[in-house]
């Protein structure tokens, strides 16, 4: 069965922020990933994963203005020092936190805009990208990069595998990895298993939630089971991030995963891991 880390993000939003790594932990996740916890010192959210013995598996860098529709600064022309300093913040939460994973949001492209344009957002990507793996590689962190469906975010510039994976390719880092969200990749392209066939040895992270609604993956047009399947049947032993907006109650809406693994005799703790 794979690995899977509560998004603190997305689930347990019944209670505070902080409060969800004693919530994740309760309900029998080893590990959580979440988007951005910039707003809390570094020192509070590892204390906090420490005291439940919870492993961090990934967070965001920082996204920009995210409230006025900023999505990553990567691709951003005359931002380079903006981006190089989120990248900085962003090492020294992962170095607190023992986080070996670092998304790097590729931003969005205006409405509009030309080949000129894009071309010019595409190579500032690039260069971007590899400031950010040769800061990472210092600190043993690696890069991740995600295709991100346009109809959540609009405009975003990076929505397809393959485009993702020619990236890592042309830059050749061993630090830098795709992630692989099957909601964004159903959304945008499909053929699911064919795809993460195809990539398996470059996707360093994958997320789940069901489509349409971004709800419990139980529910929708993917076939989750399917795929959970095929990723013992290839050997996948990364995390699979629960990225999803619950119905309801969070708990009550993990009643998917309780359905694949057994309770444990000993502590009552379902072993999410």
């Amino acid at each position: 069965m794979p690995r899977f880390a509560a998004n603190l993000t997305f689930l347990f939003n019944e209670v505070p922020f902080l409060d969800r790594f004693a919530e994740a932990a309760r309900a029998g996740f080893r590990a959580v990933e979440f988007a951005f916890g910039y707003d809390f010192a570094a020192a509070d959210l590892a204390a906090r994963a420490a005291a439940h013995a919870l492993e961090v598996v990934l967070i965001n860098a920082p996204p920009g203005d995210f409230a006025g529709g900023e999505r990553g600064l990567a691709s951003l022309p005359g931002r380079e020092d903006d981006f190089a300093a989120s990248i900085a913040t962003a090492l020294r939460y992962a170095q607190a936190l023992k986080c070996p994973r670092l998304h790097v949001m590729a931003g969005v492209v205006p409405e509009g805009a030309d080949a000129a344009e894009q071309a010019r957002r595409w190579a500032t990507f690039r260069r971007n990208l590899a400031l950010a793996c040769r800061e990472a590689a210092k600190v043993g962190v690696t890069v991740m990069i995600e295709p991100i469906n346009r109809r959540d975010f609009p405009g975003y510039l990076l929505t397809r595998q393959a485009e993702a994976h020619a990236i890592r390719e042309e830059l050749g880092l061993p630090n830098l990895s795709v992630q692989m969200d099957f909601y964004h990749a159903q959304i945008v392209e499909g053929d699911l298993a064919t795809r993460f066939r195809q990539w398996q040895a470059h996707i360093g992270h994958v997320q789940i939630a069901g489509v349409p609604g971004r709800h419990e993956p139980d529910v929708g047009e993917i076939n989750y089971a399917y795929l959970f399947h095929l990723l013992d049947e290839l050997g996948y032993d990364g995390w699979v991030g629960c990225e999803y907006k619950p119905v309801a109650d969070t708990i009550a809406g993990l009643a998917w995963l309780r359905e694949l693994v057994d309770r444990s005799p000993e502590t009552g703790r379902l072993p999410f891991y």
